[in-house]
């Protein structure tokens, strides 16, 4: 739940605030790429979605490399993240993102972090439309499970948390980028307390994954 609200406060500061693109919404910005490239949209906005996409791409590739060495578990996969999505958030805060250059950087330390968490566990916390899909057919079928419940939860999550970054970045703008900070550090503290950290089995599903292995 953490982490999906996380994911939600993370793109919508970078929406907001960096450039109308995702850090974590592969699909929107490749769509974003295609209208870009007809003619759509505004300028500059293909070198930001490239941007968000090569650095997503760069925190999925660490972030499966962490997880397939021995000692590097999820703890230090949510540290990661934790530590780029507050660097970017000090950056923010502290207004040193002034040229067009610096919210690349920006861009691509939010996007980073939100590949890694790609790769965090095998439930989906910054893809939704899978576990929409999945729940609006099983609903429709009367095959809702309490399983469900989790997958309700996180796309709840996931609005509670773009509508957190949404409020600060108008009432408080150099906070608007610590909503994301706060959530993931929530979810490190779950799986560092006594009893966390129970790894989660099974195949990566689109759908609600492995609810009880979530961070």
């Amino acid at each position: 739940m953490f982490l999906s609200a996380a994911s939600g406060a993370a793109d919508a500061f970078v929406f907001l605030c960096v450039g109308q693109v995702f850090a974590g919404v592969m699909t929107g910005n490749l769509v974003l790429l295609g209208a870009s490239a007809a003619g759509a949209g505004e300028d500059g906005v293909a070198l930001r979605v490239v941007t968000a996409l090569a650095a997503y791409a760069s925190g999925a590739a660490s972030g499966a490399l962490m997880a397939g060495r021995l000692g590097l578990r999820l703890r230090v996969m949510l540290l990661a993240e934790t530590v780029l999505l507050g660097a970017a958030a000090a950056l923010w805060g502290l207004d040193l993102v002034a040229s067009y250059a610096a919210r690349l950087g920006l861009l691509a330390l939010v996007s980073l972090a939100m590949g890694i968490q790609g790769r965090i566990r095998v439930t989906p916390t910054n893809y939704f439309t899978g576990t929409l899909t999945s729940l609006a057919g099983r609903a429709a079928v009367r095959e809702l499970g309490p399983a469900d419940v989790w997958a309700l939860g996180r796309l709840g999550a996931v609005v509670a948390g773009a509508a957190l970054a949404a409020v600060a970045e108008r009432w408080w703008s150099p906070g608007a980028a610590l909503g994301a900070v706060v959530l993931a550090v929530g979810a490190l503290v779950l799986e560092t307390a006594p009893g966390g950290g129970r790894p989660g089995t099974g195949k990566p599903r689109p759908d609600r994954g492995n609810p009880a292995g979530a961070a």
